[in-house]
């Protein structure tokens, strides 16, 4: 499942996020999810999200 709907991400989830940081390097973080921070019911690059640990970053895809 990718991260790009709104409703495929819920708190709870362990999702790979992309960081600010590793946008050109591609590296992704694994994580669980603490908040939602987009609000709009779709986004082209990946829902943002703030993980458990603090880090934000966009969902690309959700860990089943």
């Amino acid at each position: 499942m990718d991260g790009k709907n709104r409703v495929n991400i819920k708190p709870g989830l362990k999702v790979l996020i992309i960081l600010k940081k590793d946008q050109r390097s591609g590296k992704l973080t694994e994580g669980i999810v603490k908040d939602l921070l987009t609000s709009a019911p779709v986004h082209h690059r990946g829902i943002k999200v703030r993980l458990e640990d603090g880090q934000i970053g966009r969902v690309q895809e959700v860990v089943e």
